[in-house]
């Protein structure tokens, strides 16, 4: 079976393109298919239609998008959802991109897709850690500065006389739960 999943920005953009192309792949495999659609920002990680066609997916099915962009915003995105898609034992295709996991080349354009996403983030934590090891080197701490200890007694005597955690950690700048520290010292 096919499942589709056809996604625009806003409400005044149109998903018919879309949706027919999914169509169309579906009717050239003589395959039934379940497309699934919504107007929503691809930058939400959560989206119900999305997670929809994920929960009807079996194993065998083939997941179809029209546009990589349609369904992921991001390399590490993308991969995280071909890994869930492997795992359940799903084809993948991208009709505007030219992938489809039912073919070998399809299969071998995915993996380098994925071995760039890999590259790149194993690229992220090397700068990250350069740079954490270049100012450590420079005498800088990360983080934010600890709270000095007249600080500490003014969220306490604030909390004991009723004030929010919320109230407070936005006051001072800080995490809710670094008031719930501070009040169990």
């Amino acid at each position: 079976m096919i499942i589709g999943y056809a996604r625009v920005s806003t409400e005044d953009q149109d998903l018919t393109s879309q949706i027919e192309a999914i169509e169309k792949y579906a009717a050239d495999r003589n395959e039934r298919v379940n497309v699934f659609h919504e107007k929503r920002s691809g930058g939400k990680e959560y989206r119900v239609e999305l997670e929809k066609a994920f929960d009807s997916l079996r194993e065998g099915d083939t997941f179809v998008v029209y546009k990589l962009d349609r369904l992921a915003r991001s390399t590490k995105q993308l991969y995280d959802i071909k890994e869930k898609l492997d795992k359940w034992g799903v084809h993948f295709a991208s009709l505007n991109d030219n992938i489809d996991t039912t073919t070998a080349a399809g299969r071998a354009m995915f993996g380098m897709i994925a071995v760039f996403s890999e590259f790149e983030r194993n690229l992220i934590q090397e700068r990250t850690k350069a740079g954490l090891k270049s100012a450590r080197q420079q005498g800088r701490k990360g983080g934010r500065p600890p709270l000095k200890a007249t600080q500490k007694q003014q969220i306490q005597k604030l909390y004991e006389g009723g004030e929010r955690a919320k109230d407070i950690a936005q006051e001072y700048g800080i995490a809710r739960s670094t008031v719930y520290k501070v009040i169990k010292r």
